[in-house]
C-alpha cells in the first residue's frame, strides 16, 4: 500500500446505511410492490443499455449535485434526457451546480458513485437532499432503479416512487427538465 492509498477516502457506506435488503423490506411495508433484477455490476448508462436485456419501462440516470450555498440535489431523469447543469439551477431554484463529491455521496445517501438512486433517500435521515424528479420519467411505468447496489435493478411504479420518495420525509420537486 502506497502512502496515498492509506489516505483514500473509504467509500464504503457504513453499518447505519441502509442495504438493498432493508429498502426491500421498507417498500414491503409500505405495501409497495417491486421487480428486481441481478446482473452484472453497472457504472454508466452506457453499461446499463449494454447489459440491461428486456427489462421493460423507463431506464433512468441519477446526478448527486451540490449548488454553491452547499445545497445537495438528487435529479432523477430519464437515461436519454440530456441535463445542462447550466440552465439547471434556474429550472430548480438552485445555485451553480457541480457534481457531489463521492465522499459525501457515501456519508449522505449511503450508496458509492455508479449506485446513485432515489431509492437512497432511505438513508438521508436528515433530509438534506433536495429531490428533483422529471416529469416526463413520471409518465413511464414502470421506472427503473438500482436497489442500493449496481447489480441489480428494481422496477417501480411511478406513484409508488412518489409515495415511498415522501416516506423518506422529501417532498420532491418535479419539474420539465427538458
Amino acid at each position: 500500500m502506497t502512502a496515498t492509498d492509506a489516505n483514500a477516502p473509504d467509500l464504503a457506506p457504513g453499518p447505519h446505511h441502509a442495504g438493498p435488503e432493508r429498502l426491500l423490506a421498507r417498500l414491503e411495508e409500505l405495501g409497495i410492490r417491486t421487480t428486481t433484477a441481478s446482473h452484472p455490476p453497472l457504472f454508466t448508462v452506457e453499461d446499463s443499455r449494454r447489459l440491461r436485456g428486456d427489462l421493460p419501462g423507463g431506464h433512468c440516470k441519477n446526478l448527486f449535485l451540490k449548488d454553491r450555498k452547499d445545497r445537495l440535489w438528487l435529479v432523477v431523469t430519464l437515461e436519454d434526457r440530456p441535463i445542462d447543469l447550466k440552465t439547471l439551477p434556474e429550472r430548480i431554484g438552485a445555485a451553480r451546480l457541480s457534481f457531489g463529491r463521492p465522499e459525501l455521496l457515501v456519508e449522505v445517501l449511503g450508496v458509492t458513485p455508479g449506485g446513485v438512486t432515489p431509492f437512497a433517500l432511505i438513508n438521508d435521515t436528515e433530509r438534506r437532499v433536495r429531490v428533483v424528479l422529471d416529469r416526463e420519467m413520471l409518465s413511464r411505468d414502470p421506472l427503473n432503479y438500482h436497489p442500493l447496489t449496481n447489480t441489480a435493478t428494481t422496477a417501480i411504479a411511478p406513484d409508488d416512487l412518489l409515495r415511498f420518495v415522501r416516506a423518506c420525509g422529501h417532498e420532491p420537486l418535479i419539474v420539465d427538465l427538458a
